[in-house]
């Protein structure tokens, strides 16, 4: 069989045997732009889950025993095979989770880079050698060789707003380090996911190394994470779906990229257009629908008028429209999304936000809305909105910016503008987030940086180095010579 059964309908990859369920069932997924059916994907039953975890344990030892130069290979095969793709995969993704095309296929290009890096970033791991010695009364003839060695099955959970490169980055590096993989794409994007391991399969993937289980969470989402033969989960998505499944994994390594609600300060010195700049394109690209967007802006009495208004400029200037048309501003990924948005912009609204720049409400087609005069009683002060609304939150010096991020459930980034360097630094070191960008806005940044969350917005730590790090454990075999 192929990956696709007929325009709409697609198969998913068991032991590299592109299949459907045995009960015939699937899921269908919609549009963002039209909620027109984009694709089905196979149902997949906890018994068929079952078998694909089980291929993927059984030939996890034999990827392991390869040379990490032949994993390495692979891989770099993937990269190619992906550009040769990406204008299949870009339209999927344009078509599925409502992204503009031109943005589409440069996550693909990105993908591709991503894995080109870890696949020379995994050649570069190794282990160490301690001496007795070194701690009193133990013996120089005792030695500890310490090997890096691969978890085992790696379960990655992609979400749908980058449903290619944060699929690939949970991915290759669980490849490249000798772990075999079950992939759970999240439903709308699914198929861009497939098309992604299709590329693999092009490119040489053997036989049960990776395995994609589709269908529906309430029936295979618990399953498969408290399968016994998971080794470790990494994942991307909502915070109480993340802490749901930290608490199911019990004892197993789980990697957590969840949610956040990312503050820009703003204070007295800032460079205002450079600033207004930032945090338009930080706050509202894809809608706001990204873990890392800019979700309220902190801004000093003295300069929160000029600011507003430059924000608003802006703004007034972005198209919103349907992903088709190449608009800045494209429908929400579902309804159920957009009525949450509205419901924290009619909360402001009700408890005396002013409405600087009210966008076109349209189903789930939200156009960008400004609210300013938010306090710490408005909903949208403290929710992560995930869409294209923007509160401003006025204070009084860079304590109370520090104060109001550190009452925050989450702790993804922050976003400091000044031109005080000094007074930058010092303020970074008192706010509790994973990163603190400096005059710019927060963004997930080079994929080789360290990627990371405190509080609510996760666990672990992403990056291409570290997430290679976190695909490994300890092995240490003691020499008594």
């Amino acid at each position: 069989m192929a990956l696709r059964q007929d325009d709409k309908k697609f198969h998913t990859l068991l032991d590299n045997k592109w299949v459907g369920s045995k009960s015939g069932e699937t899921v269908k997924i919609y549009s963002p732009d039209n909620q027109e059916v984009t694709g089905e994907i196979p149902a997949l039953s906890q018994a068929e889950v079952d078998a694909a975890v089980a291929k993927t344990a059984d030939v996890q030892p034999n990827w392991e025993a390869l040379d990490g130069t032949e994993r390495s290979e692979l891989l770099h095969r993937w990269a190619q095979e992906l550009e040769k793709m990406t204008d299949e995969i870009g339209d999927m993704i344009h078509k599925e989770v409502g992204k503009t095309l031109s943005a589409a296929k440069s996550e693909v290009k990105r993908t591709a880079q991503l894995i080109r890096h870890t696949a020379e970033e995994g050649l570069r791991t190794h282990g160490s050698f301690i001496q007795g010695d070194a701690f009193p009364g133990a013996s120089k003839s005792t030695k500890a060789m310490v090997q890096k060695v691969p978890h085992g099955v790696v379960l990655a959970i992609a979400p749908f707003n980058y449903p290619v490169n944060l699929a690939a980055s949970k991915i290759a590096p669980a490849l490249i380090t000798g772990n075999t993989v079950v992939f759970k794409p999240a439903t709308q994007g699914a198929v861009s996911g497939l098309l992604m391991v299709e590329a693999l399969v092009k490119a040489g993937l053997p036989e049960g190394v990776l395995n994609v289980v589709t269908g529906r969470g309430s029936v295979i989402g618990d399953f498969v994470v408290t399968h016994p033969k998971i080794d470790m989960i990494t994942f991307t998505g909502g915070t109480a779906t993340g802490q749901h499944i930290a608490k199911k994994a019990s004892m197993i390594p789980v990697v957590l990229e969840l949610g956040g609600k990312d503050p820009a300060i703003v204070l007295q010195d800032a460079d205002l257009d450079k600033a207004a700049k930032e945090i338009v394109s930080g706050a509202l690209s894809y809608s706001g629908q990204r873990c890392t967007a800019i979700k309220r802006v902190m801004v000093v009495n003295e300069v929160a008028d000029e600011l507003v208004a430059k924000v608003k400029e802006r703004v007034a200037a972005l198209k919103v429209g349907p992903s088709s048309d190449d608009a800045d501003i494209t429908p929400m990924i579902d309804q159920k999304s957009a009525d949450f948005v509205v419901s924290l912009i009619d909360d402001a609204k009700q408890k005396g936000a002013t409405v600087v720049h009210e966008g076109i409400q349209d189903q789930n087609l939200l156009g960008p809305t400004l609210l300013d005069n938010v306090t710490e009683d408005m909903e949208v002060a403290w929710e992560e909105q995930f869409g294209p609304v923007l509160p401003f939150i006025r204070i009084s010096n860079e304590l109370e910016a520090i104060d109001l991020e550190r009452r925050n459930a989450y702790g993804l980034q922050a976003s400091i503008f000044t031109k005080n360097l000094e007074n930058a630094f010092t303020i970074a070191d008192k706010l509790n987030v994973g990163t603190v960008q400096v005059n710019g806005k927060t963004s997930r940044g080079p994929d080789h940086f360290p990627f990371l969350g405190v509080k609510n917005s996760g666990q672990g730590v992403q990056g291409i180095g570290r997430s290679i790090d976190s695909m490994l454990r300890d092995k240490v075999l003691v020499l008594n010579l």
